[in-house]
């Protein structure tokens, strides 16, 4: 295919020519054929340190660079041939004819395992992935099998140990709920970051709920892709980012088959199965996952199904499409929280034994991807979700007895929402010398929240229904939003070494609040004065324009400086709006989030050898919302009250380091060490609510850090981790001690964790202790489910895995 073309450049690029000859430079020419017939090969990709080129209709390519001393490497991309990496030491003017082989197709298929550039379980994503642009982006990439941890629990402390700035939320020690937030956000349900499964939405509602009660299965996935704020362009407007959770591909013989069996402490049991394969034109991947405990607190108990099922049909080498289904259920019930006093005199009580909790996520997914040439990568993905969560259970603060005469309360939630996404990606040229890359996309998405409040009945069972007496509703509305959004990327390779990234991305949303909720008035006495019924409609809609710029520079082969800044929009939670909970209140009249992220940072790798990611950060965030304490007017009693805050200001550092330090001798043992580290400085800076400029944002450890030992030899593998958490308020009033427990400071804690992993042929196992040193600690001071005041976390426990896999 004949290569985009702007003539009106050409003059630029003539006078550059003119202006850059008086240095010393050598031509190039280039021509690449076929090893066997002989003839041209067009469109071939060859890339140089930062930069691409392509061959014309001939083959063909000629480009300048500087004269050096050092060989510089060229990666070769051609659609049906190997790749191959030449080196050309640029000491004057140099013809080079390259011979490509043509890739021998067995049984028509053809797979293609991209090398990960080390065996630490982190790298980071390429400039360029599928039809997806992360030039200038702080991005990372785990490798679950890689990584010494506990998969079956979902162990997010191990998991995402090596991700700077990553606060755990660790109230759920079975890993059915993940709770993770990231440069000072809240952990709470991943709602900070845009949660997606293989490229589409799973959260409750993308825009009004974003939180994900549905967390993938980390035995079934090959890897999870983090990128920071800058991710808000391409993929929505969230400000932590985009956390991708990628399934493992289908194997590529006709069926594979992986079943592990897990059991740990507290009756922890769990049940992994897992069948691939490819057969022809036609490769599938599947799973089923079963998991139940009895928690190590009273009344803890859970049971988790979840499936999963993908087809991929592939007509051509350059089309394919595929279908996904996701089904997860769980019921949990739910041990309450504690007061301080409750806590320190024994972490494992529970004083609640009537709540519980349960989810229904059902997931649809189907994607074409379509690459018509070297130059064009298309793909479009429709998905949908319908899904529910039912929170039963008495809500009032810990240090109050549960009154089992008293009616529970019910919240049940409905989410029937679709969407649909289209990308391109175009590799060009401007004028003869300038490479760019262009993607370009647009998202069409409806979401549907029902949301249902009142009075369930006394008993100790799980029966989510409302009571049939009259007033038992408290609340009933209907959330719709709408969602339209464009957006464009641009990677300009400027030189060699350095390129630029400037993005945009418009947004059309209108979301709408449409329902009723009741208000009763009482005597000192309890006896009912007035009942009202009180309707509600608002209705939002705002159309806003983002704009973001990166830059990276490659320093050396191994060293790149990034930078970018890219602006961020959160709108208002639905539970924002209209919940009726005893312990807070919400202001009517609250407004969306907005702001920006900056990052500045450099990245070292040297495969197998060292691997360090440093950076600096600044998360502007104006209209915050959080949690303040207010007194009633007519009662002086206490109560919570969630507003726009204040505009807010985190700023910080972060530092991951990773060395082997055998890999300059010929040994095959391994033995490597990391340090994960950072510090945020998250403060209130002021607006209408001038009473907490200064204050310290909620929710934000000023020190992370996390540090680790592996060793490995042939097939067996130890590690050891410490994690170390300081200490962090849990509302913006600062409060360190409130006597519901619901806010207050929540302690610094450190945690040791040991694993050990040997495999022989097709079996392995695993085992592990966590919390070796038993530590007493909590993460979560809750406001409302599951269950208000502190969640203690877990102590010492033991687990073991065993995987065949066949």
């Amino acid at each position: 295919m004949r290569r985009s073309k702007f003539r009106l450049f050409l003059p630029f690029a003539i006078l550059f020519l003119v202006c850059t000859d008086t240095y010393a430079q050598s031509t190039i020419s280039i021509c690449v054929k076929d090893a066997v017939s002989g003839m041209p090969v067009p469109a071939v990709h060859i890339y140089a340190p930062d930069s691409m080129l392509t061959t014309d209709s001939l083959g063909c390519i000629t480009f300048q660079v500087a004269n050096a001393k050092d060989a510089v490497k060229l990666n070769t991309d051609a659609e049906g041939y190997y790749p191959q990496q030449i080196k050309i030491t640029a000491t004057g003017d140099t013809s080079l004819n390259i011979d490509l082989t043509a890739i021998i197709y067995d049984q028509s298929v053809v797979v293609i395992t991209a090398k990960k550039d080390n065996s630490f379980g982190i790298t980071r994503l390429n400039n360029i992935e599928g039809t997806s642009i992360y030039a200038g982006k702080k991005t990372a990439v785990i490798y679950p099998d890689d990584i010494q941890a506990n998969l079956a629990a979902n162990s997010a402390r191990q998991l995402y140990s090596k991700i700077p700035g990553i606060n755990v939320f660790e109230n759920d020690g079975a890993g059915v709920q993940l709770g993770i937030g990231g440069r000072g956000l809240n952990p709470n349900r991943v709602s900070n970051f845009n949660t997606r499964q293989n490229g589409y939405d799973i959260s409750a509602d993308a825009l009004g709920y974003p939180e994900s009660y549905y967390s993938p299965p980390t035995e079934a996935l090959g890897r999870i892709e983090i990128i920071r704020g800058a991710a808000s362009l391409q993929y929505g407007t969230q400000f932590g980012g985009l956390i991708n959770f990628r399934f493992k591909d289908p194997d590529t013989s006709r069926i594979h088959t992986v079943s592990r069996l897990s059991g740990g402490s507290f009756g922890f049991l769990n049940s992994f199965t897992s069948l691939s394969g490819t057969v022809g034109k036609i490769s599938y991947y599947s799973f089923y996952q079963y998991k139940r405990g009895t928690g190590w607190r009273p009344n803890s108990q859970f049971g988790l199904h979840c499936g999963y099922g993908m087809v991929q049909y592939k007509p051509t080498e350059k089309l394919s499409m595929r279908a996904e289904y996701t089904h997860m259920q769980y019921l949990a019930k739910q041990p309450g929280g504690l007061s301080d006093q409750q806590f320190a005199r024994d972490p494992s009580a529970s004083y609640r034994n009537r709540n519980w909790f349960d989810v229904n996520w059902n997931l649809a997914a189907f994607t074409v991807n379509y690459k018509p040439n070297n130059d064009w990568r298309i793909s479009w993905c429709t998905f949908g979700l319908h899904a529910s969560r039912m929170a039963l259970g008495y809500l009032e603060r810990p240090d109050r007895a549960d009154d089992t005469t008293a009616n529970r309360k019910l919240l049940s939630d409905l989410y029937n929402n679709i969407g649909s996404e289209l990308r391109v990606l175009h590799y060009y040229t401007i004028g003869d010398s300038m490479n760019s890359v262009f993607v370009v996309g647009a998202r069409v998405y409806s979401g549907n929240t029902s949301q249902l409040q009142g009075e369930a009945d006394n008993s100790a069972e799980p029966n989510f229904y409302l009571l049939e007496t009259e007033g038992a509703i408290q609340s009933e509305y209907f959330f719709p939003s709408r969602n339209i959004a464009v957006f464009a990327e641009n990677i300009f390779y400027l030189t060699e070494k350095l390129n630029i990234t400037p993005g945009i991305r418009y947004e059309n949303i209108r979301t709408v609040s449409d329902g009723y909720y009741k208000t009763e008035y009482r005597d000192l006495a309890g006896n009912l004065l007035l009942r009202e019924w009180n309707d509600e409609y608002r209705v939002s809609s705002r159309q806003l324009v983002l704009f973001g710029f990166g830059t990276q520079y490659r320093l050396t082969e191994n060293v790149d400086l990034y930078a970018n800044i890219s602006q961020n929009y959160r709108s208002i939670n639905f539970n924002d709006m209209r919940v009726v909970n005893a312990n807070f209140r919400v202001d009517p009249n609250l407004e969306d989030e907005s702001g920006y992220t900056a990052d500045l940072g450099m990245h070292w790798m040297i495969p197998d050898a060292l691997y360090i990611d440093a950076g600096v950060f600044y998360l502007r965030y104006n209209n915050r919302i959080g949690t303040v304490i207010r007194e009633d007017s007519l009662t002086y009693s206490l109560y919570n009250f969630r507003t726009n805050v204040s505009n807010s200001r985190n700023l910080g550092a972060e530092l991951f380091i990773e060395y082997n330090w055998l890999h300059s001798f010929k040994t095959l043992h391994e033995l490597s060490t990391f340090i994960n580290y950072s510090l945020i400085d998250a403060k209130y800076t002021g607006s209408e609510q001038s009473a907490y400029t200064g204050k310290k944002v909620e929710l934000v450890p000023a020190h992370i850090f996390r540090t680790g030992i592996s060793w490995k030899y042939k097939k067996l593998a130890m590690s050891a981790k410490y994690a170390y958490t300081s200490q962090q308020f849990s509302d913006a009033s600062n409060s360190e001690y409130t006597p519901s427990a619901i806010f207050g400071i929540i302690p610094a804690y450190a945690i040791l964790d040991y694993s050990v992993t040997y495999s022989w042929k097709c079996l392995s196992a695993s085992a592990g202790v966590n919390n070796i040193l038993n530590t007493s600690y909590y993460t979560r001071r809750a406001e409302g489910y599951p269950g208000p005041g502190i969640l203690p976390s877990d102590p010492r426990n033991f687990w073991m895995t065993l995987q065949v896999s066949f």
